[in-house]
């Protein structure tokens, strides 16, 4: 395994995670009627840890 191996699968897992919180901000931003009717969990708050989405089960 070579050190360019490594760093493009850390690039690749990078630009998948910016993508990822980037569609979640794109969501949040929406209206909460309109987040229900698209099945988007609810945000739950913690006081620890700060806001967190709830997955269904």
């Amino acid at each position: 395994m070579s050190i360019l191996s490594s760093i493009g699968r850390i690039a690749t897992r990078y630009a998948a995670t910016r993508a990822r919180h980037r569609s979640e901000r794109v969501l949040l931003s929406l209206p909460i009627e309109l987040r229900k009717d698209i099945g988007w969990p609810e945000i739950v708050i913690d006081s620890q840890n700060g806001p967190r989405i709830r997955r269904a089960p």
